[in-house]
């Protein structure tokens, strides 16, 4: 139950804790932010995903140390026992990723979920939002790393070798085959040796549903991947890349996420 859909957090909406975690593309020239104040679904909390990361790194949306993430959790008032549902304004789906964080740092995956659409498909379908203040109440939250859900660089370059798991690239086909320049300056084109592309963008709708389980195994199907192996996912800067593992998780079921944090950011620089 990764995904939840529109009308179930309608008739769920207070027994659930709601997290907007709308990131765009810098090119897109969009402030998640902004657009949040303006308006949000109701008693819906603000994350930011550029602030919430690591910041004494170059690398972009690294996860922060488990203290840290400790207070930012916290401080939004979320308990260990909440069932949180994630949701976003954006083309990149970045929810996905702000579940993949609160299931590395220990929340139980059972109580994370995304919501399938997101915002565009909660105000067609004429649901109620707001731009209230949303007052939040101190939480004392506990955390545990699942340190096996992160992959890094060593990891990756060994891992050519002894083939322990596959690497998935979330990014689209020109890049992954350095057919294009990335968007991101610093970084050369190209792609991780033997991994396996699958852009993000295939497996979701136009409405920013996701596909259904029985296309998304085809899509997992047609690029030859062994099910039998763990599955790790990378992308440009680890956003996508849990589009991809929330896509996985719902055709695998035992399947807990696994990103290559540093993704192309880190493993593409000239």
């Amino acid at each position: 139950m990764s995904l939840v859909d529109t009308n179930w957090l309608e008739n769920n909406i207070d027994k659930v804790k709601i997290i907007d975690c709308s990131w765009h593309m810098p090119q897109t020239k969009r402030n998640g932010f902004e657009e949040y104040s303006k308006e949000h679904i109701l008693n819906a909390i603000f994350f930011d995903l550029d602030k919430n990361s690591k910041l004494d790194t170059d690398l972009p949306h690294m996860l922060i140390d488990i203290k840290s993430w400790k207070k930012i959790i916290s401080k939004m008032g979320i308990e260990n026992s909440d069932r949180i549902v994630v949701y976003d304004n954006s083309d990149v789906i970045s929810s996905c990723r702000c579940w993949y964080n609160l299931i590395y740092f220990g929340h139980d995956p059972k109580l994370v979920h995304v919501l399938d659409g997101g915002l565009k498909k909660w105000k067609k379908e004429n649901k109620i939002t707001n731009n209230e203040n949303v007052i939040t109440k101190t939480s004392n939250y506990s955390c545990k790393e699942n340190i096996e859900l992160v992959k890094n660089k060593k990891q990756i370059d060994k891992n050519i070798n002894i083939n322990d798991f596959d690497v998935v690239d979330a990014r689209s086909r020109d890049r992954f085959e350095g057919k294009v320049a990335e968007p991101r300056k610093g970084l050369r084109s190209g792609s991780i040796q033997n991994s396996f592309c699958l852009p993000f963008s295939e497996l979701i709708n136009e409405d920013h549903t996701f596909i259904s389980k029985d296309k998304i195994l085809k899509k997992f199907d047609s690029i030859k991947l062994d099910h039998g192996k763990n599955v790790v996912f990378s992308c440009g800067s680890g956003v996508t890349a849990s589009v991809l593992a929330l896509a996985y998780s719902l055709i695998n079921a035992k399947y807990m996420p696994t990103i290559y944090d540093g993704s192309w950011a880190e493993y593409g620089k000239n």
